[in-house]
């Protein structure tokens, strides 16, 4: 089920129980951040999303953690469970390939593409502009969090941050931080991997002063995931959230700038970010559980607010894990496996474990065929995107459980042998990353703990695991409730 708005979504988490409202006064600076991260790290029934209704200066809601597992993950995406919507990827990645000459469209020769591609709908009236402030707009109305003692002030944690390509006009949504340094601009944190600087960079290169930038904040869930998703260069996001929606996103053209941007939304920020103008921003409490360090960055500067009447500001918190962001990060691995296993077959399942933070570790299991192919597969998951920043790739054979850490370690611990099986090389690095020498680039390490092959030097004899045989198993089966062990 596709949700209309951020409202919706709020109702549906409240009738199954996924959601507390808090109604006693609490302090945006700190306050909330501490409450949210005790939630998060949670289990069970717990760990809710949270709706904090009395924020000390402001009447604005602030709505918490309602990403935080991995049942209000897929809920947001309106699937049972996160493999539902990779196995529809499959599907339409199935298709066989159809020459476009003549301008053929391929949605309009095959149906199933058809259903599953939702180009947005342009609309003249949204709700994100019942209320419309031009004349001396301000980011103090909104009980916006600082959410670390280290943090260099306040922040603005989800927003959706939308601008074109010069070139093309190209439209590209990304999750970018701003630090709010007054009531009328913020730091732009894009980082220089990132299209939305691309776009940037290309505004610069054509000589021009600035770059019109709209932010929206709140909106349909599923379009919220979408802004993060590492989606290929040019993969519009706003398509990419009607095929997770099953429905157009609306969108309408912003007040002040050539932008548009979902009309659900319950905050738009519209302004511009110019093209010399750099100003200190960070630190910040980032999801690897560091403090990211202070850097210079571009300036957001606002010159319109627009907003629902009565609107609700969302927010995430990150931090060591886990938090809200790594079930947001297990979507990714999930949804986008069909893709990586286009591009390398072999790969049967892969694991970005909560402690890796996205991008520090990733283990897949493969069918192993041939001498040396886990090192293949290690060097062209480098080479996928933004799989290009993981500093560690664990590599096991198919019939290992890649979700469970226990047996991949186990295997690790006993199956490699350093001089034969670790792979290190240089080269880009995420630039959250505080491990390496240099900015943005580094060593990364691939250890290949399948078994070791006679082709790959290994001249011994490979030792049968320790198994009990199927027999003895079925007999245990039978007693086990008489043996009082359950």
């Amino acid at each position: 089920m596709a949700f209309n708005d951020l409202r919706e979504f709020i109702q549906a988490l409240e009738s199954r129980g996924l959601l507390k409202r808090i109604t006693q006064r609490v302090s945006c600076e700190l306050e909330i951040t501490e409450i949210t991260d005790r939630v998060s790290k949670m289990t069970g029934d717990k760990n809710v999303a949270l709706l904090f209704e009395n924020v000390e200066g402001h009447t604005t809601p602030v709505l918490m953690n309602a990403f935080g597992s991995m049942e209000r993950m897929a809920m947001a995406l309106g699937v049972e469970k996160l493999d539902d919507v990779a196995e529809e990827i499959r599907s339409l990645l199935k298709i066989p390939y159809i020459s476009i000459q003549n301008k053929l469209d391929l949605i309009k020769l095959v149906p199933q593409a058809k259903r599953a591609i939702h180009f947005p709908k342009y609309v003249r009236n949204a709700p994100c502009q019942e209320v419309v402030i031009k004349d001396q707009p301000s980011l103090d109305a909104f009980p916006i969090l600082k959410c670390w003692p280290g943090d260099a002030g306040k922040f603005i944690t989800l927003p959706l941050v939308f601008t074109k390509n010069p070139l093309n006009g190209k439209r590209n949504v990304g999750m970018y931080r701003l630090q709010v340094f007054d009531g009328q601009t913020t730091g732009m944190h894009w980082h220089i991997h990132k299209n939305g600087a691309e776009n940037f960079r290309a505004h610069r290169e054509l000589g021009r002063d600035r770059i019109e930038v709209a932010v929206a904040i709140g909106g349909d869930p599923a379009v919220t995931y979408a802004a993060t998703a590492p989606l290929p260069k040019d993969i519009d996001e706003m398509i990419f959230a009607g095929f997770l929606r099953k429905k157009a996103v609306e969108l309408v053209k912003c007040q002040t700038v050539d932008v548009e941007v979902p009309a659900q939304s319950e905050i738009v920020l519209e302004g511009y970010v110019l093209m010399d103008e750099l100003r200190r921003e960070g630190p910040f409490g980032d999801h690897t559980g560091y403090y990211s360090l202070a850097d210079d960055y571009p300036v957001f500067h606002i010159t319109c607010i627009t907003h629902r009447k009565n609107p609700i500001y969302p927010a995430t918190v990150v931090g060591k894990p886990p938090m809200e962001d790594c079930y947001m990060a297990k979507a990714t691995e999930r949804i986008f496996l069909p893709l990586l296993q286009m591009s390398i077959p072999e790969i049967i399942d892969m694991n970005l474990p909560l402690e890796g933070v996205f991008h520090n570790c990733a283990v897949v299991s493969i069918k192993k065929s041939y001498p040396q192919q886990a090192k293949k597969v290690m060097h062209s998951i480098w080479g996928m995107g933004q799989m290009m920043f993981t500093k560690m790739i664990i590599v096991v054979d198919e019939h290992v459980n890649v979700q469970d850490m226990n047996e991949v370690w186990w295997r690790v611990y006993n199956n490699i042998d350093a001089r034969r099986d670790v792979v290190m090389v240089d080269g880009p690095l995420d630039v959250l990353d505080h491990s390496s020498p240099m900015p943005n680039w580094g060593t990364k390490v691939g250890i290949d703990a399948t078994k070791a092959w006679p082709q790959e030097g290994y001249s011994r004899e490979w030792p049968d695991e320790i198994t009990m045989s199927d027999d003895v198993k079925a007999i245990v089966d039978k007693k086990w409730k008489e043996l009082g062990l359950e």
